[in-house]
């Protein structure tokens, strides 16, 4: 293929962040962001060349959850990760589609990360996962040079054209003739709905603001940023250890949004709730869903789906998801990591799986043609991106058809960061009637416009 690609050069930078207000979930309290930004330059066999970006917080919090080693002893081992994995594709050469690449030295990439894990001096080595997120800024600026040296929106290199391979050759037999641009969108869709997030620490009315809150002119208070941006999607952070304060928590923001958008004029609204692993089986989960229906049927009725109630690895206990599936989709998000571990889930009566850039964006693309082919529902959640990877995750969630929208809770948490990309693409950072709009994408490579694309 004419059209395939060659790493020349990729460059790194780092940038951290404060959280405005803190983020907990499960165990964790998040109070600050650091993101890997990768620079690739890459020619095609035309010999033209140019740059991609790309770019992802550094979650190791939620990428490693081993409470054991100091999260600055994580964020070491995860950017020398990445800074290495851009060294290992610089020597590798040769040309080929930027999903080739990726799953061509993933292998390696693990590897890699192990003798990381080793010099940095981790108890316990970086997992596939932590190793994942390190690599996906790589990825995506992959996808972005492919891209933009081909002059294609890099969507629309996942069909024949632009492919070796047809999806039997990632996914099996099944697949034969079929590529990944036949489960994609033709075109960005023009605006995408929002899940706010609820998190652990979140006020949820003016009542609960004190003093120690922000005065930045943002709100802090659910009702109030349901008032200013007019989101209907949320994401409920639960505790999953304690099911009288998850029922109440997820009833008294159903009560808040219900009553906020009545006001407003709207009345449907969408809940997902998210254990972040710490429910202890799926008949703790059972019996949130029981009690939640009796507290509040307006809180039951409105829950589109569960995510990863319980613990990420899917092969420890087996856990059996089939009777919580008959309520309520349940997505699995941390226990899937690759292709081997999503059949699991399906094995296992997951009925879905949440899609994040995080995860690799080739590694996203495969999940969500194998969804697509076997009608299961997906999301496209959040890591708290911001900038670059807000917009990436944005396009994917605008070529995709996941359930009502897409998550972005940066704007709650992370909204100064990266200020000269939110110029960039106001419409796409701009939530109005619970939507962002997606008209200043640019029509090359995965969609990014920086100050130096104008």
């Amino acid at each position: 293929m004419d059209s395939d690609i060659r790493v020349l050069q990729l460059e790194t930078e780092l940038r951290t962040d404060n959280l405005r207000t803190p983020l907990k979930f499960g165990k964790v309290t998040v109070s600050s962001s650091t993101s890997l930004i990768v620079k690739a330059t890459v020619e095609n066999r035309l010999r033209n060349r140019a740059d991609g970006l790309g770019s992802m917080s550094l979650g190791a919090q939620w990428a490693f959850p081993e409470h054991s080693i100091p999260y600055e002893k994580k964020l070491e081992a995860m950017i020398k990760i990445g800074r290495r994995f851009c060294r290992m594709l610089e020597r590798r050469g040769g040309f080929a589609h930027p999903i080739d690449i990726f799953l061509g030295a993933k292998h390696d990439l693990l590897i890699l990360a192990k003798r990381v894990s080793q010099e940095v001096g981790l108890s316990v080595p970086m997992p596939v996962l932590g190793t994942l997120v390190s690599a996906s800024p790589v990825d995506a600026a992959l996808h972005d040079a492919f891209g933009r040296v081909n002059g294609i929106c890099s969507y629309d290199g996942y069909g024949p054209r632009h492919m070796a391979h047809d999806l039997s050759f990632y996914l099996g037999d099944g697949f034969h003739g079929r590529y990944i641009s036949d489960y994609l969108r033709p075109r960005y869709a023009a605006r995408l709905p929002v899940f706010h997030l609820v998190g652990g620490l979140d006020k949820l009315t003016r009542d609960e603001v004190d003093a120690s809150d922000p005065r930045d002119g943002l709100p802090v208070a659910l009702e109030d940023w349901i008032r200013r941006d007019g989101v209907f999607c949320f994401k409920v952070k639960l505790s999953g250890v304690d099911v009288d304060w998850d029922v109440q928590r997820t009833r008294a923001a159903a009560e808040i949004a219900s009553e906020t958008l009545r006001e407003m004029g709207r009345s449907r609204f969408f809940i997902s709730a998210d254990a972040n692993e710490m429910s202890p089986s799926p008949e703790a989960t059972l019996e949130y869903l029981r009690r939640l229906k009796a507290a509040s049927p307006l809180a039951f009725k409105s829950l589109l789906y569960l995510e990863q109630p319980t613990e990420r690895d899917l092969a420890h206990h087996r856990l059996s998801m089939r009777r919580v599936a008959r309520i309520r989709p349940v997505l699995a998000d941390e226990g899937v990591t690759d292709l081997e571990s999503l059949d699991l889930a399906i094995e296992l009566g997951w009925l879905g799986v949440a899609l994040k850039t995080c995860k690799a964006h080739s590694s996203a693309l495969l999940f969500l043609a194998k969804a697509e082919q076997n009608g299961l529902p997906y999301s496209v959640q959040d890591l708290t991106c911001p900038g670059l990877a807000l917009v990436h995750s944005a396009t994917l969630a605008a070529r995709s058809r996941p359930l009502k929208g897409f998550e972005y809770n940066a704007r709650q948490y992370l909204p100064f960061a990266f200020k000269e990309v939110q110029e960039k693409h106001k419409e796409v950072f701009t939530v109005r009637d619970g939507k962002v709009h997606t008209g200043t994408l640019e029509p090359t490579g995965l969609g990014f416009r920086t100050a130096a694309r104008s």
